[in-house]
């Protein structure tokens, strides 16, 4: 039997370790009161990393860091490109032009305000502040997951960013429902908004996939066009994805030159993942795999997310959030008044 040098067996070892955190918060997100919040494993299980890290980190082998840092790396990227099978192109074409403007808007925007503010006005730094926005303008934790490859980020950074997807989208699963039955079912002109224009109004502007999933449901009697509507304009946020962070790969080449001076050369950055995730995508639209396989497929997809929001929490300690204040909470709560009201209002000018 062939002998496995001591760094690759602290590597699986990592992996392992890694893996049985995942395993935790995967049964922990079964748990009755924590499905029916829609909390997702992946922020369990940035929340048990989270914990080991400023507690248990000293206590495993300086070995095992290295199946840490390849499941916050290697199986993020894996992981964010079978995504891909969530989606097809037909879901898209489902909801229409209206649908996929109202999507394309508020990730734009969100995206931008987001960025702009966090570091503009609340002083945070490029990569929290970008973080922090994408977690917001597109899927939550995926999307944070996503973007933090491309901007080289520290994994203490995306753990704030998750932090405020949990917060403003969990306080969103209350609010739009009484939202809905207490003022919007029931008004007249501009306020008011039919079932499905509601759902469409719900999957542009809340954060997690299983947020928009909880507040059709918990609207009495809402027809299931509101919440088709809501999943697939959702849906249509997530597969946005891939361009925004292109395109955003783009602008860190562009920026790098010209800090770098005009006779330096423009590195590119292309997040392949995210043309991969576009291709898989393309591939699970063709309908060749059965659906059978699709959530299986769709299951392993979302422990490996877990795994890689584990390992991220493992390397976030608190001492390194010193100086940051209140500022995510600040830049996360801007965010979030245009979500609810320029959403709403964005979803008006459109659909009615």
């Amino acid at each position: 039997m062939p002998f496995t040098p001591p760094n690759r067996v602290g590597t699986i070892s990592g992996i392992l370790f890694v893996a049985i955190f995942a395993a935790a918060a995967t049964a922990i997100a079964q748990i009755g009161w924590i499905k029916h919040l829609g909390i997702s494993p992946l922020v369990i299980g940035i929340v048990l990393g989270i914990f080991y890290a400023n507690t248990l980190h000293n206590r495993i082998p300086q070995a095992w860091g290295g199946g840490i840092t390849f499941s916050a790396k290697k199986i993020l990227r894996f992981a964010i490109v079978f995504y891909g099978f969530r989606l097809t192109f037909q879901q898209i074409a489902d909801v229409g032009l209206e649908g996929f403007v109202v999507s394309a808007t508020m990730l734009t925007t969100t995206f931008l305000l987001g960025s702009f503010i966090g570091q503009r006005f609340f002083g945070l730094d490029r990569d929290t502040a970008m973080l922090t926005a994408s977690g917001a303008a597109v899927c939550g934790a995926a999307a944070v997951l996503a973007t933090e490859p491309v901007l080289k980020a520290e994994g203490h950074k995306a753990a704030i960013a998750v932090s405020m997807v949990v917060v403003f989208g969990t306080l969103s699963m209350f609010l739009y429902p009484i939202f809905y039955t207490s003022l919007i079912e029931h008004a007249q002109g501009f306020l008011h908004m039919t079932p499905k224009e509601f759902g469409i109004y719900t999957g542009g502007t809340i954060h997690e996939v299983a947020q928009v999933v909880a507040v059709p449901a918990s609207v009495p009697g809402a027809p299931t066009d509101m919440a088709n509507a809501a999943v697939i304009v959702k849906l249509t946020r997530v597969i946005l994805i891939a361009p925004m962070l292109i395109l955003l790969g783009l602008y860190l080449s562009f920026q790098a030159k010209r800090k770098g001076g005009e006779g330096s050369k423009i590195k590119l950055v292309i997040p392949w993942f995210a043309v991969y995730f576009i291709l898989v995508a393309g591939f699970n639209s063709l309908h060749i795999i059965p659906p059978s396989i699709v959530n299986i497929i769709n299951t392993i997809d979302t422990f490996l997310l877990t795994m890689a929001m584990t390992a991220l929490g493992m390397g976030t300690i608190f001492a390194k959030f010193k100086g940051l204040g209140l500022a995510p909470l600040y830049t996360a709560l801007g965010m979030y008044f245009w979500l609810v009201i320029g959403g709403f209002v964005v979803t008006k000018v459109v659909v009615g």
